[in-house]
């Protein structure tokens, strides 16, 4: 029985203390583990010459970046000429390359807006389709060089890249709109328009991978930021790539960065956390989470570290078009390992 006059504590009462102490430390810790841990370590080395293929890549992205944020510009919901424009670009740019596109428009606020994609059908109708995407728009006022002009520019190269060769799964290239607000995360956003239509049509999706800014990096210490406790597990430099998954689409992410990894000799990072922490679902992916599909963004951090996230600075000399070939050119390979699984 406590003192009441002299307040000791009896010591059942600090060893239980103690323990339930220990416990959470070690609960929190192994959580933290679980869902930091990814295969294979990240590149530390300097980064090599770029190859042949690697320098077609930087010409192609600057040159698609350029005509999206400087030619084009603003594609915000504000601007329904612009994304008319970025739709027919994309339309043209993925029809040089010998695809067929598809159209799949809809109403946002009577505003008729269009997803778009293309299709590389595989050689087995019954396995998961792959879906790599990004959004075509911008936030309004801004050019959108990196947000989001540099994920759609890697889809565009990842699809030529891969359009010569013959994949087990089925490869769609899809090209999202409204997924900026005011249609963030509601039902008028463009990616979860999409990906409500496939489950009502009932197509099994084995990976998406969401493209989200991609081109920002930066080697000076401190340079990247991170919700909470994070800050203990990864690097402060911010001069990786991450893969960012939900606890459910924990496979994919650890898969896609393995390959990644093998492959690219480029800083990498990964996490499968839940779903509604900061940042974890600021992109596309959300969407096929939404639907029960797995999913992952495949990002610089965006406002973790690009310090012109959604303002007019966000232009194209920010991006860092070197290491973004290096990027899309891993992800290439990534796309491939996943369109080929059993």
């Amino acid at each position: 029985m406590v003192s009441l006059v002299s307040g000791s504590v009896p010591k059942w009462r600090i060893r239980t203390l103690l323990a339930a102490l220990v416990f959470t430390l070690v609960a929190v810790s192994t959580f933290f583990w679980a869902i930091t841990q990814m295969p294979l370590r990240s590149y530390k080395e300097s980064l090599p010459p770029l190859t042949a293929e690697e320098s077609e890549l930087h010409d192609h992205l600057a040159a698609d970046v350029s005509d999206l944020s400087v030619t084009i510009g603003d594609r915000s919901f504000l601007r329904p000429r612009s994304l008319r424009a970025a739709a027919d670009y994309l339309s043209g740019r993925l029809r040089e390359q010998g695809y067929t596109v598809t159209l799949s428009p809809y109403s946002a606020d009577g505003l008729p807006v269009n997803n778009l994609e293309a299709t590389q059908p595989g050689t087995d109708a019954a396995l998961g389709q792959v879906i790599v995407a990004a959004h075509y728009d911008s936030v309004a006022g801004t050019v959108g060089a990196n947000d989001n002009g540099s994920g759609v520019a890697g889809v565009l190269e990842i699809a030529r890249l891969l359009r010569q060769t013959k994949f087990r799964r089925t490869i769609r290239f899809v090209f999202f709109v409204n997924e900026e607000p005011p249609y963030f995360q509601t039902e008028k956003m463009g990616s979860r328009v999409y990906a409500h239509q496939l489950r009502h049509d009932r197509v099994p999706v084995s990976a998406m991978i969401s493209l989200e800014t991609i081109g920002f990096y930066s080697d000076r210490v401190n340079t990247q930021k991170y919700p909470p406790i994070l800050n203990l597990f990864y690097p402060n430099k911010g001069n990786f790539i991450a893969f960012v998954g939900n606890t459910a689409s924990g496979k994919l992410v650890r898969d896609a960065i393995l390959r990644f990894r093998e492959s690219t000799e480029f800083p990498s990072e990964g996490i499968a956390a839940p779903g509604n922490w900061q940042g974890i679902g600021w992109s596309d992916q959300w969407s096929f989470w939404e639907e029960g599909y797995p999913g992952i963004m495949v990002t610089d951090t965006a406002p973790f570290r690009y310090p012109h996230y959604h303002t007019p600075d966000d232009t194209i000399d920010k991006i860092d078009f070197d290491r973004m070939a290096r990027v899309v050119g891993g992800m290439s390979k990534v796309v491939e390992t996943l369109a080929n699984k059993p």
